[in-house]
């Protein structure tokens, strides 16, 4: 099989591998679609994994082959696939901090070398410990429909983080793909959404995912909106993170989704977070049990993913769909690699 091998910091080569061998106890999935995620693009970057791997997590696909003692799974079915599922056992499951769990922090898909998601590759074995992540797709969506519920599961997970009542207001700092999400997951709540990018198209587009208010942070005098409850920083900008700490409300929660590389410190004014109780909390990755809620978001379109989906790019162009995610145009939005682009599906 062809598979787009990570050899070290910015090298990305595609390579001819044997297809994975599969346990009794595995399922073997031909990829249809992965999508491009920003946590790939900092290992990548930034060479924060020994090489060599095949990374790619947000992935759909094709059963080819079901061992003899993985149940429930049929050769043919199409299925959404999670790379990460918890032990619910442990400490960290029994607080419901999913992605504390040990077993969380194993992947459970892989094409090859050390487990990384494998979704940059024609086929990835996936392991029984992540079968609860496995999702039938309904005949009437598509791969990439199914490709993004990873995505938004990590979102829908941080919104529920919040203490947010219909009728707050939430400043979403970022109107990337990410940020698209939460506009939208938080209209569905009844909350208003006032939105904040730097490129005018993804403001408009914004609007249409039910922002009730948009504004360019860089076009000197903001427009009123009323003062937010919340704000959601989609963009790492430790300045965002102190402006929005001085504009929410006394009591009011600050969430950060895109400040995930290591040893960032910044400085912050800490009364705000002690005398005005103001909460300065985090989320990463995605939860289980809200899986059956995504999926019905996404599968009825209450969430329609599809005009988030800008960019296809066949396997062999990995590399260029990588470097485009990480400094998008500003017509680009979600990027994934198209296996059927690429002949092989």
């Amino acid at each position: 099989m062809q598979a787009v091998v990570y050899r070290g910091v910015n090298d990305l080569r595609m390579e001819t591998l044997p297809v994975p061998q599969i346990t009794p106890k595995d399922i073997l999935v031909r990829v249809a679609v992965c999508g491009v995620c920003p946590t790939d693009i900092k290992k990548i970057h930034y060479g924060t994994v020994p090489p060599p791997r095949i990374f790619g997590h947000e992935t759909s696909g094709t059963i080819v082959k079901v061992g003899p003692r993985a149940r429930g799974f049929r050769v043919g079915q199409r299925v959404a696939l999670h790379h990460h599922v918890p032990c619910m056992k442990c400490h960290a499951c029994r607080h419901a901090a999913f992605a504390q769990c040990a077993q969380y922090k194993m992947t459970g898909i892989t094409a090859g070398f050390e487990p990384a998601g494998g979704g940059y590759a024609e086929y990835v074995r996936v392991m029984p410990f992540v079968f609860p992540g496995v999702v039938p797709i309904p005949a009437r969506n598509s791969f990439e429909e199914g490709a993004m519920l990873e995505p938004v599961n990590t979102v829908l997970k941080a919104v529920r983080r919040l203490n947010l009542l219909p009728g707050d207001h939430v400043l979403v700092a970022g109107q990337g793909p990410i940020g698209l999400m939460f506009t939208r997951l938080l209209a569905l709540r009844k909350v208003k959404v006032i939105a904040s990018d730097l490129i005018p198209e993804r403001l408009k587009l914004a609007e249409t995912f039910g922002a009730k208010f948009t504004f360019q942070p860089n076009r000197g005098a903001r427009p009123s909106f009323p003062q937010p409850d919340a704000a959601i920083i989609a963009t790492p900008s430790d300045d965002v993170v102190r402006e929005c700490l001085d504009q929410i409300r006394g009591a009011g929660q600050i969430l950060l989704f895109a400040h995930t590389k290591r040893d960032a410190l910044t400085e912050i004014d800490l009364s705000k977070i002690c005398v005005d109780e103001k909460d300065l909390i985090g989320s990463y990755s995605s939860d289980i049990t809200i899986q059956d809620e995504v999926a019905r978001l996404v599968f009825s379109r209450k969430l329609d993913v599809r005009p988030l989906i800008t960019h296809r790019f066949p396997l062999h162009q990995t590399a260029e769909a990588i470097a485009l995610a990480a400094r998008p145009s500003p017509g680009a939005l979600k990027i994934v690699v198209h296996q059927t682009l690429s002949g092989s599906v």
